[in-house]
């Protein structure tokens, strides 16, 4: 199905809880694989589907291991586990040092996420820049997804980014919002991007929600499904699966 990059330029704002947001309320099968080089949390901030801990040492580490002579999509699942809520995750490495001896897994790892038969993924790749070669896996994406927030700083950096960012795949970005100013906040972030002459997919927003992520680590149910974090990300995710199936860029 399809591969999705979410990432950053500088500070990767929220990637990894509007990652994890999106996985929940995904409209159809999804894989969320955290792709970041300087390591990841997932397995730490997460229960298992069983209310238990999930193994940190299980996932893009033990995938690598066995993916030397080759990696094929029907190999992705053996690494996965299951987080609370049915969503199926492959976690990533435990720190940056690990990624050392891995730089020939991401072209290959992008390929297999971008033909896995039974699913959409979401990879969460964190901050780019800092390991180029993550760009092989990104080269592998249907979808880039890059996260800002609103302030002088992040919207500059986000800027400087999109002129460096190759021409496919297509591009989206998404601003972590304060609900008191949403629509207004994406809408200058929109007219920022429109100046660069980037062409770009959309510019849409998740809400900064503190209380929903701190939701989002355990107490699924109710309370979480009402939250703002969880409303936009609904809509937020029907945004990327309508442009996945038709992508229609604009400038």
């Amino acid at each position: 199905m399809a591969l999705i990059v979410l990432a950053a330029d500088k500070g990767a704002p929220g990637v990894t809880t509007a990652a994890t947001a999106l996985g929940a309320v995904w409209p159809r099968p999804v894989l969320l694989a955290e792709c970041d080089p300087a390591g990841g949390d997932l397995a730490y901030r997460l229960p298992a589907a069983d209310g238990g801990v999930l193994n940190p040492s299980r996932g893009l580490l033990t995938l690598g291991a066995t993916a030397r002579r080759g990696l094929h999509p029907n190999q992705i699942y053996e690494h996965t586990q299951k987080i609370i809520g049915g969503l199926d995750i492959l976690a990533g490495l435990t720190h940056g040092e690990q990624a050392a001896g891995l730089t020939w897994l991401w072209s290959p790892l992008g390929r297999a996420l971008a033909a896995l038969p039974q699913a959409d993924v979401l990879a969460d790749c964190g901050r780019l820049g800092g390991h180029p070669q993550t760009a092989e896996l990104t080269a592998e994406a249907e979808l880039v997804v890059l996260f800002t927030r609103a302030s002088l700083d992040h919207v500059a950096h986000l800027r400087e980014r999109l002129q460096v960012m190759p021409r496919d795949p297509q591009i989206g970005v998404v601003v972590i919002a304060d609900p008191r100013q949403y629509r207004t906040t994406i809408d200058e972030v929109r007219r920022i991007v429109t100046a660069t002459g980037r062409s770009v997919a959309f510019v849409s927003g998740l809400a900064h929600d503190p209380k929903g992520a701190e939701l989002l680590r355990g107490q699924w149910g109710g309370r979480l499904d009402r939250s703002l974090l969880i409303r936009t990300a609904r809509e937020l995710a029907g945004r990327l699966t309508a442009q996945v199936r038709a992508p229609e860029p604009v400038q």
